[in-house]
């Protein structure tokens, strides 16, 4: 099947001085067509400049970009056939909603009563309805983004593009608006990248995700590959809070951490390693079995509790969902590892 989008060896450097750093480095993928994919990674790792070059707002320096089996690199954003949503929407202010969601089918020179009925289409398929003469002004937040949704919908674009679309948004509605971005992706087939640098909004959403850092494609899978199997320590750290020990590699399909054996999924060789361990992956027994801990410090979060033990490898941060079982400080215990959000990965 042809890729709805696909990047070979693109590379983008800001200014005309050919020592000038890159923004972004030789990074090649594909987002396959129907499917979302989300580029993800901290500020300045690329990602929005990648996604800038996609739309046909920025030029690469280097690289070949296709939509749906089409070179695209040397065209304007116009011939694209694409749709870009901003964090800003963009909305203009004079006009109210439907004439917001028609405003880009009537400079495409679409009647005005075909422009029409598609807008009153797009807005109903996001989940607005009754709210066609309303200036943005009178809108909120959430109404605000689903109008700039349904304008990027009603175009029926072979690709659309998200930048940032969540991050003007408290934590409530981000939640229900990236249900209705993965509703209506799945629903409509569309072909989607989507930045972001919240890792939740990136496992939530996504078939594939992206990690990006300082211009190059850190590791891509999908968002149980990137979270369980991370490749790099940076991929570790950024997909999820996680602590990191150094550790040593048997050469004999294990991992040795302090007391604890861990098996690798792949042979290696042996010598030093690291260990990323996620906090809800730590189970908590009793003195003697596993890693010895002494409870340090501990806080109640509603719905688990979050705990500090001193342990021979150092304080060891745990999550326990055990609401039944308090502990109290001083507390001696036995640390294990369970199966999940155990990673062997390279220094970085």
């Amino acid at each position: 099947m042809t890729a709805g989008i696909e990047l070979r060896d693109v590379s983008k450097r800001y200014g005309t001085d050919p020592s000038a750093p890159l923004a972004v480095k030789g990074i090649s993928f594909e987002v396959p067509r129907g499917s979302l994919t989300t580029i993800l990674g901290p500020s300045g790792c690329g990602k929005t400049t990648t996604l800038r070059m996609v739309a046909g707002l920025e030029a690469p320096t280097s690289g070949r970009i296709f939509i749906d089996g089409q070179d695209v690199t040397t065209l304007g954003p116009a011939q694209r056939n694409v749709s870009m949503m901003f964090q800003s929407y963009a909305l203009f202010p004079h006009l109210d909603v439907l004439g917001n969601v028609s405003y880009g089918l009537r400079m495409s020179g679409l009647g005005k009563d075909t422009a029409r009925l598609r807008a009153t289409e797009a807005l109903h398929n996001v989940g607005l309805v009754g709210l066609d003469a309303r200036l943005p002004s009178e809108l909120s937040g959430g109404q605000q983004q689903r109008v700039a949704l349904a304008r990027a919908l009603v175009l029926e674009p072979a690709v659309l593009l998200f930048d940032e679309p969540l991050s003007n948004l408290d934590a409530r509605l981000r939640r229900e608006m990236r249900e209705e971005i993965r509703s209506l992706q799945q629903r409509l087939q569309l072909t989607v990248a989507y930045v972001t640098h919240d890792r939740s909004e990136a496992l939530a959403l996504s078939d594939q995700i992206i990690v990006m850092d300082h211009g190059v494609v850190a590791q891509r899978g999908s968002p149980q590959e990137l979270y369980e199997a991370p490749a790099s320590e940076f991929v570790a750290g950024f997909m999820g809070e996680a602590m990191l020990f150094p550790a040593r590699a048997d050469g004999g399909g294990h991992v040795l951490l302090g007391p604890l054996s861990i098996p690798t999924r792949q042979a290696m060789p042996p010598g030093p390693v690291k260990v990323a361990v996620r906090p809800e992956a730590w189970h908590v027994g009793p003195p003697g079995h596993g890693l010895n801990a002494r409870l340090a410090k501990l806080s109640y979060l509603g719905s688990n509790y979050e705990y500090t033990f001193e342990t021979e490898l150092g304080p060891v941060f745990v999550v326990s969902p055990d609401l039944g079982r308090v502990l109290s400080i001083g507390s001696d215990v036995g640390l294990r590892l369970g199966a999940h959000g155990v990673s062997v990965v390279r220094a970085a």
